[in-house]
């Protein structure tokens, strides 16, 4: 259908497209607010799991560094007890007291390397066990958690499986719909949408009262809304304003009002 067949179409005729559009994406809402906040569980669950295999990854490279920085001292020790083994031999074959005093002070320094070299692996093995306890429950925590993520995902593939051929059918008939709206008002209806939560851009007249903000419509207004000569919005929540009783021409705006859209 050309863009001219649609601007041409009488007002009652787009606010019936316009409501009937309406009604699909309301399905199509509804199902999706089915699958509730699984989505979004599904998705903190996938940031969680990264979030501790994160850690899990930097608490494993604070224990590499850690073996690492112990095996290290472990050499330095091993190290300093030979030079103290040969200091100690050539005191055997010193020829004076100052020569014997010279070797005597490297023994003495390479002592102290020593113990400070035990008092790091000491306090190095406590920091290391307490490492290992962090990343062994961390590591059965990710895995619990892991678990937890499969069940959600299931249920949410479960709850888009019962769904999905419902879904596909409703938004192929809202590309449908939207088809045989002029492009202004598609735009329109569109960007009320997304400024409301519950998706409503089409709502129709309530006890004298919008559908959708439940502000009060005069008596006059409600009187050109029935007459649908022209689009009318809400002055409260600008949305496109309808009366009730086009509902109950809900099957001609599915039959008469696409097939007047679409011909020729």
């Amino acid at each position: 259908m050309s863009n001219t067949q649609k601007d041409n179409a009488t007002i009652e005729v787009k606010l019936r497209a316009l409501y009937h559009l309406q009604q699909v994406d309301s399905k199509i809402d509804e199902i999706r607010s089915l699958r509730g906040e699984l989505p979004i569980e599904v998705q903190d669950m996938e940031d969680e799991i990264e979030g501790m295999n994160v850690r899990i990854r930097n608490v494993q490279s604070e224990i590499d560094e850690l073996r690492a920085s112990i095996a290290n001292a472990n050499n330095k020790i091993e190290e300093a007890n030979n030079l103290i083994a040969r200091y100690e031999a050539q005191q055997m074959n010193v020829k004076n007291n100052r020569e014997f005093e010279a070797f005597n002070q490297e023994i003495i320094t390479q002592k102290l390397d020593i113990d400070l070299a035990k008092k790091f692996i000491s306090n190095a093995k406590k920091t290391l066990e307490v490492k290992e306890k962090t990343l062994a429950e961390t590591i059965e925590k990710t895995e619990a958690r892991k678990k937890d993520l499969d069940v959600k995902r299931d249920e949410l593939q479960k709850t888009i499986a019962e769904t999905r051929k419902e879904e596909e059918e409703l938004v192929h008939e809202s590309e449908k719909a939207s088809k045989t709206i002029e492009q202004r008002l598609l735009s329109a209806y569109h960007r009320i949408r997304k400024s409301y939560r519950n998706g409503l851009a089409v709502v129709t007249i309530e006890r004298a009262s919008c559908g959708g903000c439940f502000g009060t419509i005069p008596p006059q207004r409600q009187l050109e809304i029935g007459q649908r000569k022209k689009v009318i919005l809400c002055e409260h929540c600008g949305r496109i304003l309808v009366d009730s009783n086009i509902e109950k021409d809900l099957s001609e705006i599915t039959i008469q009002t696409v097939e007047y859209l679409e011909k020729e």
